[in-house]
């Protein structure tokens, strides 16, 4: 016989009511012994594939979990890394308390400070200065002539008399 288990059953259960049909008992039994025998056959089998499904399905949990528990402790390290490190920390709202920001119904107190900013800051801007120009220099004087050119010490030559 060839086939899958299931259709080794079919085949040994069909030749089983042929028999049956033809009033043979005895092979009508044996073919129903040889279906049974296939039909635990194939459930012990059955049985088998089930259990090795659960152990991989078990695994897989048992894995995961593991991946879980890594990717928290993961997450936490990074967490307190980043509570370690100041830049990473929350950082404070960075307030204007310049005078046009302040609006006149703030509930800010005025302190002898923000009054003595407040003239400075509304004091008049100073006139912008032109654009300066480069300072021109003079022109080197004409060489002077060997007579009058001072010599290597700095004094001036004696005159030939």
């Amino acid at each position: 016989m060839r086939g899958t288990p299931q259709q080794i059953i079919d085949k040994y259960n069909q030749l089983a009511r042929d028999a049956q049909l033809s009033n043979d008992r005895v092979a009508a039994e044996n073919f129903q012994q040889h279906a049974e025998h296939y039909l635990r056959l194939l459930s012990e089998a059955q049985r088998e594939m089930e259990a090795r499904r659960e152990e991989q399905e078990r695994q897989n949990r048992e894995r995961q979990a593991e991946r879980d528990r890594e990717r928290a402790e993961r997450q936490e390290r990074e967490a307190a890394a980043r509570q370690a490190d100041p830049a990473e920390a929350p950082q404070p709202d960075v307030m204007d308390f310049s005078p046009e920001a302040t609006a006149p119904d703030s509930s800010l107190v005025e302190t002898p400070e923000s009054k003595d900013a407040a003239p400075a800051a509304e004091a008049p801007a100073k006139k912008e200065k032109p654009a300066r120009r480069p300072r021109t220099r003079k022109p080197k004087a004409a060489p002077e002539t060997a007579e009058e050119a001072p010599t290597s010490n700095g004094d001036a030559p004696e005159a030939a008399e």
